[in-house]
């Protein structure tokens, strides 16, 4: 029997805080924006809120590179706003989950400060600094934002470690006092009392003996930090998250779960093991580069509907009884689904929503997704603010890359497409902000909006607020949380169908992921006579004969 947890009954939400709601015109979302939301999103029914890093940061990369942990970013407002948020939240039942990020720092954090300054610095060995090797650096790892990992130094003549940009050097996890500082940062937010931690690429916090090149990708400039014997999953790792359990997450009642690039299942029963010694969750990311080409993200691919179920399935029966399952297909580095996927339609982006949410696991929304929210057309270069993206196109052009066709590329895939500010209604800026955003906002907000949506019965929000009301309060809670999966019809390019059967009650889930009509064979075992029908968009699809008339993106959720 499953063991009961109330994250594993949870709908989380997460706040891109600088996209969110701006209550100061001054383009950028900030907490007193996401205050004024409480309510939205208590009425949407989700119960965790996930917060993107609001500390103190010089925002090289949107607050990621993190210059003091106990402080507010003044973008965002002030320690007394972020309280008010928290009190705010608890007051509707619900909880907050702050993003952790402790993989590196900010340059300007005096932890880096203290140890650029000397060689003999009581500081210098919390960051990973090295002497060039060769004359040149010290192995071929390249940045995760292009050019090489490591940054020459001037002032002590050593290069350091940055996986990301060069403003976000990497901790050196092996020094016991840099995990000391970490564990009391982390537990000074726990008796303020936040409820848990999403843990920014919680994988590399362990880096391999010696440091040695890793493999290089066709048309890759360098060494691939995230390739096996790289800085994923390192030989420590699991001593280290272990040592954070015991030291702070089981002295409260936590949500944690860890952003695990490069995780395989059996690294992630260990990250997520149902005795609860490491984390609770951990996000997997095979799902999101089905679709990628070759030579990584910015090169194209052709997604795959039965290479997306055979995914999502593989990870849904490994872990069943072994670890828990985080359910996504958005958040704030992934462009929209409705785009990615779907055809940005609202019957595609219900349908994409029903396919996830009602898999075993705990569903995570990121802000935006409950209305549809597409891609954005950004156009020319000029028009992005994503390091990532920019660095790429710098790079990758200047080694001869078309122009155009990268250009098409990042467009599909750029991160900025899931940081346009949130659509609240079809006034100037969709509500967002009454001065001028930090990153422009969709075109398609004058039609796509949350203030429309509301009004609409048929709208996205409310088929969101559907699929969380049957897993949080309907009378088959239990069903859509804790039952098995089963997928059905595997190679069909259509239909994504699948049962959660349990000893009471069985769920069918069928979803036509396709612009397409299409007749679904059901199986010979599963006739839906007495089936109650719990969700479905559009007419209901009548079996005959065995089979189910679907229309175009239409899902259909059965109980009996």
């Amino acid at each position: 029997m499953e063991q009961r947890a109330w994250w594993k009954e949870s709908v989380v939400y997460q706040i891109y805080p600088r996209s969110f709601c701006d209550s100061n015109g001054d383009g950028i979302g900030d907490l007193p924006g996401i205050l004024s939301k409480l309510d939205y999103l208590h009425d949407l029914g989700v119960n965790v809120i996930w917060l993107s890093p609001v500390y103190r940061s010089p925002n090289d990369d949107n607050g990621y590179d993190i210059s003091d942990y106990q402080d507010i970013m003044a973008e965002f407002g002030t320690m007394a706003d972020f309280d008010a948020v928290l009190e705010g939240l608890h007051a509707r039942g619900m909880k907050l989950v702050m993003d952790l990020v402790v993989n590196h720092t900010s340059d300007e954090h005096a932890w880096f400060v203290e140890s650029r300054a000397s060689k003999d610095s009581a500081k210098r060995d919390w960051y990973i600094w090295r002497p060039a090797k060769d004359g040149g650096v010290p192995n071929n790892w390249g940045s995760s934002f292009s050019g090489s990992a490591w940054e020459w130094d001037e002032t002590t003549g050593e290069y350091y470690l940055h996986c990301f940009s060069r403003k976000q050097p990497d901790l050196n996890w092996d020094n016991p006092a840099v995990r000391g500082a970490v564990f009391d940062m982390m537990d000074w937010w726990c008796r303020k009392g936040v409820d848990g931690f999403r843990m920014d690429v919680i994988s590399m916090i362990s880096k391999p003996e010696g440091l040695p090149d890793t493999p290089m990708r066709p048309g890759q400039l360098y060494g691939d930090v995230m390739a096996p014997g790289g800085t994923c999953n390192g030989p420590h790792v699991h001593d280290y998250l272990k040592e954070m359990n015991r030291r702070v997450l089981s002295r409260y009642d936590l949500l944690t779960v860890g952003e695990t690039a490069g995780v395989t299942v059996e690294e992630a029963q260990r990250y997520a093991n149902a005795e609860g010694t490491e984390l609770g969750m951990v996000f997997q990311f095979e799902h999101v580069g089905l679709d990628c080409g070759p030579g990584g993200k910015w090169t194209a691919g052709q997604f795959s509907l039965p290479a997306l179920k055979e995914n999502l399935a593989k990870w849904q029966y490994e872990l069943e009884g072994k670890a828990w399952n985080s359910l996504f297909f958005c958040n704030h580095d992934q462009p929209r689904v409705a785009s990615r996927w779907g055809d940005g339609s609202p019957a595609g982006a219900k349908c994409l929503a029903t396919a996830l949410h009602l898999m075993r696991g705990t569903p995570y929304v990121y802000q935006g997704e409950e209305l549809g929210m597409t891609n954005c057309p950004f156009g020319p270069i000029e028009n992005y603010r994503d390091i990532e993206s920019l660095n790429a196109f710098r790079e990758l052009t200047g080694a001869g890359r078309d122009p155009e066709e990268l250009l098409s590329v990042i467009a599909q895939k750029s991160r900025d497409n899931a940081r346009t500010p949130v659509q609240w209604d079809d006034g100037p800026n969709a509500g967002f902000t009454t001065g001028e955003p930090w990153i422009m906002v969709n075109p398609n907000y004058k039609t796509l909006n949350a203030a429309a949506e509301e009004r609409d019965p048929d709208s996205v929000l409310n088929w969101f607020k559907a699929l969380i009301r049957l897993r949080r309060e309907s009378e088959w809670r239990d069903a859509v949380v804790y039952n098995s999966f089963r997928l059905l019809d595997p190679e069909h390019e259509q239909v994504f169908a699948y049962l959660r059967p349990g000893e009471e009650t069985t769920l069918l889930v069928v979803c036509n992921l396709s612009a397409e009509k299409c007749v679904w064979t059901l199986p010979e075992d599963l006739p839906l006579d007495g089936a109650k029908l719990l969700l479905c968009s559009g007419p209901e699809p009548k079996a005959e004969g065995g089979a189910l008339a679907l229309a175009p993106w239409q899902a259909a959720v059965w109980a009996r």
